[in-house]
């Protein structure tokens, strides 16, 4: 999309990180910052989801004060990581029963299936109420709208989108991780989709891909997919 936004930009980095740092303030000693790594997700309208033992010390801080901050970390490949995007988001970590937000976890994450059911982990979200991003020298702006609400059109419609895309137009999803964004080996598979792109899937590796206008729902996710394949065979 042209001319994006900081929050556009930060939903671009944030949504491309497979990992990142949490930050929690150390339960029993109240101001002392605690970083740790953490795998990561994100619902349809970017809100960050995590998957954490309630042993670790994150999840013992956050139930004692529940304000995190978390860097995204776009800067891989870059020569010069300070010149490569990065996206700090700043909320509240609150637990989530909800069935969509375990479902897009787990499929970012199939290899936490093996523990997610277990008794002493548990799902978060984070309510993110403040962003700041650096992306690139100079260009560094804080900003309240990170989020971009999703259509209950598109919710409904992605789990059939996703089972349709990698039951019948494997080819497709093959192209698009092989001709739009460069990436080899065989087997991509789409595991998201939300209003502005398409997260892939292939072992651990993870690509995203950017959609060039906003999807509502199913139609529209259709007609976007559709160009994106035209567009995959042209480039071969």
């Amino acid at each position: 999309m042209s001319n994006p936004t900081p929050a556009m930009q930060a939903r671009a980095v944030a949504r491309a990180c497979r990992t990142a740092t949490l930050a929690t303030s150390m339960a029993g000693d109240p101001g002392q910052p605690y970083a740790s790594l953490v795998l990561v997700a994100f619902d349809l309208d970017a809100t960050p989801l995590l998957l954490v033992s309630t042993l670790a010390d994150h999840t013992r801080n956050i139930a004692a004060d529940n304000r995190v901050s978390l860097l995204c970390d776009g800067t891989l490949g870059h020569d010069e990581p300070l010149t490569g995007p990065r996206v700090s988001l700043l909320g509240r970590a609150e637990k989530t029963d909800e069935p969509r937000h375990r479902a897009r976890y787990l499929a970012r994450h199939p290899s936490a299936e093996g523990y997610a059911g277990f008794k002493d982990f548990a799902f978060y979200k984070i309510i993110v109420e403040r962003a700041h991003i650096v992306a690139g020298f100079g260009r560094i702006h804080w900003f309240d709208d990170y989020l971009l609400p999703a259509p209950q059109a598109l919710i409904d419609a992605e789990a059939g989108i996703l089972e349709h895309m990698n039951t019948d137009h494997a080819d497709a999803v093959q192209l698009y991780a092989n001709r739009l964004l460069g990436k080899n080996g065989d087997g991509w598979r789409l595991c998201g989709i939300d209003p502005e792109g398409c997260d892939l899937i292939c072992g651990h590796e993870l690509a995203r891909l950017p959609f060039d206008t906003l999807v509502q729902d199913a139609e529209s996710a259709r007609a976007e997919l559709v160009r994106l394949v035209k567009q995959a065979r042209a480039a071969g």
